[in-house]
Order: C-alpha cells, then sequence, then structure tokens
C-alpha cells in the first residue's frame, strides 16, 4: 500500500480479514438497506422462485419453506431471486484538497480510499460488478479493474499514487453519476464536506431519485487546535494551496472552538439532508474510525428505512475540513 501508516496497512488487513470471513447473508443484509429493490439474477431475495432442495446444516431457518416442506415431509429451501444491484460505482474526489492531513495523521485520500476498500470487500464478496471513478479539475477517469479484492487494492493504490496538483471538481463526478444508465446501481462518494455545496447537493438529490447513495465524508484536522494531529501536540499546521505555515498566533482556544463548532454543524446538516433524501451518510477522520462504522453497519440485525436517520454514529463529530 502506498504512503501506508501502521494504522492503514492494520485496517487494510482487517478489511481483508473482514472480507473473507463474511456469509452471503450477512452481506445481504448489509447491503439490503443501501439499495432500492430492483430484478436481479442472484439468489437470496424474496421475490420469484429460482430453486427448491432439502434443507442443509448451515441454511438459514428463514429460507426454509413450511408449505412445501409440509407436502413433501422433510426441511426445504427455496432460493429466489434476490432484488439488488448488481453494479456499484464507488466515485472518490481526488483533488488535492483530498491531501489534507487527519488527526490521525492520515492523508484524507488514505482513509478515503480504505472506505472504499470496505465497500468493496463487501460488494466483492457478492460478486457484484465495480466501476472505480476518480475525479479532478482535470479530469473524470473510470480505472478498469477485474478480480478479488487483493486486486481491487492494488488498483486503487496504484490510481492513487499521483502529483495530487489538481483542485477538485465534485460537480463533474457528480454529473458522471447522473448521466449512468444502470437504474439502481449503488453509488460510493468519497470527498469531505466542504466539497457538497447547495448546488452538488441539488445534483446529490437528482442522484438520489434513482440511485441509493452513500457518501463518505472524511474528516480533517483543525488548523487552530493546540494538538491538530493526535500525539503531536503543537506541530507545525501548513496551508495546502500557499505551502504557507499557520501562525502560532492563530493557534488560539477560541478560533479552535469556532471551527469545531463550524463544521460540526456542517456534519449534521449534511447528515440531515441526504437523510431527506434517502441517502446514507458515514463521517470519520480516521482508517480505524471509519472501519468501525462499516462494521457497526454490517452487524446490525434491523437496519431501518431509506429515508429514516442515519444508523452510522461516529465518535468525532466537530473534525471535518
Amino acid at each position: 500500500m502506498i504512503d501506508a501508516s501502521a494504522t492503514e496497512a492494520r485496517v487494510r488487513r482487517r478489511i481483508e480479514a473482514l472480507g473473507a470471513s463474511m456469509s452471503l447473508p450477512t452481506v445481504d443484509r448489509a447491503l439490503g438497506i443501501l439499495e432500492g429493490e430492483h430484478r436481479s439474477r442472484r439468489r437470496g431475495g424474496n421475490d420469484d422462485l429460482l430453486d427448491v432442495r432439502a434443507y442443509e446444516t448451515g441454511d438459514e431457518a428463514r429460507q426454509i419453506d413450511w408449505k412445501i416442506s409440509a407436502r413433501s415431509g422433510r426441511a426445504m429451501v427455496v432460493q429466489r431471486e434476490r432484488l439488488s444491484s448488481s453494479r456499484v460505482y464507488l466515485l472518490m474526489d481526488t483533488g488535492r484538497e483530498m491531501t489534507a492531513t487527519c488527526p490521525s495523521g492520515e492523508r484524507a485520500w488514505a482513509v478515503a480510499a480504505n472506505a472504499l476498500c470496505m465497500f468493496a470487500a463487501l460488494t466483492l464478496r457478492r460478486s457484484d460488478d465495480i466501476s472505480l471513478v476518480l475525479g479532478d479539475a482535470s479530469r473524470i477517469t473510470r480505472v478498469p479493474f477485474h478480480g478479488g479484492l487483493a486486486q481491487f487494492e492494488r488498483t486503487i493504490d496504484t490510481a492513487l499514487d499521483r502529483t495530487w496538483s489538481q483542485p477538485r471538481n465534485i460537480g463533474a463526478l457528480l454529473d458522471y453519476a447522473v448521466r449512468l444508465r444502470e437504474s439502481h446501481a449503488l453509488i460510493v462518494l468519497a470527498t469531505n464536506a466542504e466539497a457538497l455545496d447547495v448546488e452538488q447537493l441539488r445534483r446529490i438529490r437528482r442522484i438520489a431519485q434513482t440511485h441509493p447513495l452513500v457518501v463518505i465524508d472524511v474528516g480533517t484536522i483543525n488548523p487552530f487546535a493546540d494538538e491538530p494531529v493526535s500525539g503531536r501536540r503543537g506541530a507545525h499546521v501548513v496551508d495546502g494551496a500557499s505551502g504557507r505555515r499557520v501562525p502560532a498566533f492563530l493557534r488560539r482556544r477560541t478560533l479552535s472552538d469556532e471551527v469545531a463548532t463550524h463544521r460540526s454543524y456542517l456534519v449534521s446538516a449534511l447528515r440531515q439532508e441526504l437523510s431527506r433524501c434517502g441517502s446514507r451518510f458515514i463521517h470519520a477522520d480516521s482508517s480505524e474510525a471509519m472501519f468501525t462504522d462499516f462494521v457497526r453497519l454490517i452487524s446490525l440485525s434491523r437496519f431501518g428505512t431509506p429515508g429514516g436517520a442515519s444508523l452510522l454514529r461516529t465518535r468525532t463529530e466537530g473534525d471535518v475540513r
């Protein structure tokens, strides 16, 4: 993995272990809350009957059809067409703003990449097709991908081994999603909250009308905090655009509190807006926190409904760039 801290590498290993250990029913339940219901020629749903067979050890009890079992004299399992996505689009903001540092010491783009690997682990376990799309002000690039999770990790790491010289263009990235013809394909967008203004939210609402959508918000350091990076009290903060250090006299509690309050408001407002349009929202400021929220998502047995209050929570709501 490129430019990876020990934390990032550890999270990658946990993602790989999670992807290898998840059962298909668990994957179905985890992704079900994110998807609209539409036909997909895959097993495990509640629509058209595909197959009937005798119950075997390891099958879920909910798959038993009691009427058929009564007629045959033994427990019979039915497999039906599953209503779900068959393609997933993983969109990532690759503007230079994503080189900002997170409180964990990681780069924002590295946390975003790990988050996308988590979704890849889930969708590849279900054999869905993945399209990785990167976007900045110079171009929108669809990165070819074929293979398993290890290949996806290599693909995204290679694609992100770049100069990061171009500013972001979230509008163009969202326009790409608007034009997608695969209705109901799951779309996951990784960026940070400051990139999403009123115009971008208008695009998001349009996407949400035809596609299930997850927005991943990577939180970055508070430049006025006394300890912007955990464990590095008084570390120098450099402006990403000008290359200048943030003056020491600006590192005051009042300014730090104002920034934290404003960012907390942005996160809360974005969460509510996405909830209203039936989309999901994840906010975290480290790969560890992102993984924790992701595991919480797939471990819940009752998810609620799209448009309801988000069940994804983080430990640090205020650290958003």
